[in-house]
């Protein structure tokens, strides 16, 4: 079998009666058999539902019906996205057996569209991570390289995508869980605008922050879901009402011309080098597309970190408070209903969700609320200016997504805060509600991906789309 089919190359052919839909969902889960057990990308696989749906598909062929843009596609889902009918732990041991009675918005649109879900990804606990080593199930390990982290904390969505597990892929971005492992997976991965994709049926961990968003093995494909899971949902109250453009055709224009910012504050110390190297070389080709290259400053950068790990984790307290053992998941029986909760929460959450709500219930506290999460918010407000005041000068930036490749398994397991650093390149786009991709930048140690990462306004997801499609057609990708 191929690992490098697209959901072009499917629709092609299926329409030409090639392979079914069947076939291929056949094919993939021999594969997710055979590399499953060494990457540990996959909780829980839906072959029931999987094989329900090609078959629905099949007919579709079969009375020559229009195919629907995701026809057959072999998809994978985050385990912290609802699935009707099917397994949903957020890698914790609290949702150990929680089955969820309803789709997420995003899932429902991908099965209408046609798309086939093979199963839910291992994730770090609750979103929280930037390795894929906070699951209660395991780490994942990176394809590339099964020494080393995938990223988190779409860590098994970005592995299923990279080995050739799924053709697409959902994950979830807080602070850069979607970037960050597409980079050190070597695979385009989407963070849309705050409010493009509904969060209906994504089980919270910072609400204000939390996005949905897809991998691919490529920008085209990338635009593809985007398309599908985009737009206003009346049963999220967040979600926008700005009209969708079509991404595919918008990812056909032309980049000469565009102006693109390189934010110095970006490129200071910390960096891996050869990862450096390797960003240099992909604003030089954004040059050779005939982009104009312009420095610009975002002076709150250095403060978005901790920006971040305040109101994440005030945000995360406030969201985790409701697995209690009363309504459902985990309960461990104590004498009063405090030892139940003690228990409960004790067994059931791994040490960095209680650490984050720790955190948390800390700055929200009383005579801590104003010093730290007031002020957060503030500095928050500060970093989504920058963005403005920058994309009133260019119409997109440019960083990398990472500042160094996939680091060891366990190498900074024992110290939260550089496992925190991790995500400094990306966590401002979050803070500021703007959409971003991390596209692959070649290699460094020659099989260690890099990502370089773009910026656009809010909304601006098709200029973003437009650039990284422009860069992957003119070899960013190996660079």
């Amino acid at each position: 079998m191929t690992t490098t089919w697209t959901i072009d190359g499917v629709r092609g052919a299926l329409a030409a009666k090639k392979i079914s839909a069947r076939e291929l969902a056949d094919e993939y889960y021999k594969r997710i058999e055979a590399r499953n057990p060494e990457l540990n990308a996959y909780l829980t696989l839906s072959n029931k539902r999987a094989y329900a749906q090609a078959q629905r598909v099949d007919e579709m062929v079969a009375s020559g019906k229009a195919l629907p843009p995701l026809a057959g596609v072999p998809m994978a889902i985050k385990d912290v996205i609802s699935t009707r009918g099917v397994k949903t732990t957020c890698g914790s041991k609290i949702l150990e057996n929680y089955v969820p009675p309803y789709d997420a918005t995003a899932v429902e649109r991908l099965e209408k569209a046609g798309a086939v879900i093979l199963g839910k990804t291992n994730c770090d606990e609750f979103a929280m991570g930037s390795s894929n080593e906070n699951s209660a199930y395991g780490p994942v390990r990176n394809p590339e390289a099964t020494d080393r982290v995938p990223g988190g904390s779409s860590g098994g969505s970005a592995a299923a995508v990279a080995a050739g597990l799924a053709v697409a892929a959902l994950g979830t971005d807080t602070g850069g869980s979607i970037r960050q492992p597409g980079a050190l997976c070597g695979v385009p991965a989407m963070m849309g605008s705050y409010g493009r994709v509904s969060r209906y049926g994504l089980i919270a961990f910072a609400s204000s922050l939390d996005r949905i968003g897809p991998f691919a093995k490529n920008v085209k494909d990338i635009a593809t879901v985007m398309q599908i899971i985009s737009g206003r949902d009346p049963n999220d109250s967040t979600s926008a009402t700005a009209a969708v453009p079509d991404y595919r055709a918008e990812i056909e224009k032309p980049v000469k011309g565009l102006r693109i910012g390189i934010p110095k504050e970006y490129f200071g110390e910390g960096m891996d080098a050869e990862v450096r190297k390797k960003i240099e070389a992909g604003i030089e080709l954004f040059k050779r597309l005939g982009c104009e290259l312009r420095e610009i400053r975002m002076p709150h950068t250095d403060y978005a970190i901790a920006t971040y790990y305040i109101i994440a984790t005030a945000e995360a307290s406030s969201n985790l408070a409701r697995y209690d053992g009363v309504r459902y998941g985990l309960r461990v029986e104590g004498d009063t209903l405090l030892s139940m909760y003690r228990k409960t929460r004790g067994r059931g959450f791994g040490a960095e969700v209680k650490r984050r709500i720790v955190l948390g219930t800390y700055v929200l506290s009383a005579g801590y609320y104003d010093a730290y999460y007031l002020k957060g918010q503030k500095v928050r407000t500060l970093i989504a200016q920058d963005f403005r005041d920058a994309f009133s000068k260019v119409d997109a930036i440019v960083t990398p997504t990472s500042p160094v490749p996939a680091f060891r398994l366990g190498e900074r397991t024992e110290d939260p805060l550089q496992m925190y650093l991790a995500d400094i390149y990306t966590v401002t786009g979050s803070l500021a509600g703007v959409p971003g991709i991390s596209v692959p930048c070649g290699k460094i140690c020659g099989k260690l991906p890099v990502g370089l990462q773009v910026f656009g306004p809010a909304f601006g997801e098709s200029r973003v789309l437009q650039l990284a499609r422009a860069f992957e057609e003119a070899g960013g990708t190996d660079l």
